[in-house]
């Protein structure tokens, strides 16, 4: 099979380094989803009652569910253009709560800048071995 996918030009997918789920994303994706209070405690009776499910869930998840990694905005915020606005009246909102009581601050407020890019596994940049003249 490996042989096969390189011969078709094809990076395989491997799981994470010694971790046996195969994608991070959707290992997290599905705990949001047990999680929720509306998870199904028994087996839809219907194929038709898990597409409504399903349907209501991906609704939440990306119109009202705030996401940790995207400062919690949705999905549909920040895909939509709105985050920046919406943090921006944030960074505004901390600045003016530490203004009227610093006290309370024991150093900057929270960083509401969001991240150009997402990665589950950045690349570690690896130093340069030098290579000795034998």
């Amino acid at each position: 099979m490996l042989a096969t996918l390189e011969k078709l030009g094809v990076v395989p997918s491997f799981s994470r380094p010694r971790v046996s789920n195969d994608n991070a994303y959707a290992e997290a994706l599905f705990r949001t989803c047990k999680y929720r209070p509306n998870y199904p405690r028994k087996p839809f009776d219907t194929v038709e009652e898990a597409r409504v499910w399903t349907l209501e869930f991906v609704q939440w998840y990306n119109h009202r569910h705030k996401h940790s990694g995207l400062k919690f905005v949705t999905p549909a915020q920040r895909h939509g253009g709105q985050a920046q606005a919406i943090l921006r009246n944030r960074e505004q909102v901390y600045e003016a709560a530490k203004q009227r009581c610093p006290e309370r601050w024991s150093g900057a407020t929270r960083n509401w800048k969001l991240k150009d890019e997402v990665w589950l596994n950045p690349e570690r940049s690896q130093p340069e071995i030098v290579k000795q003249a034998a």
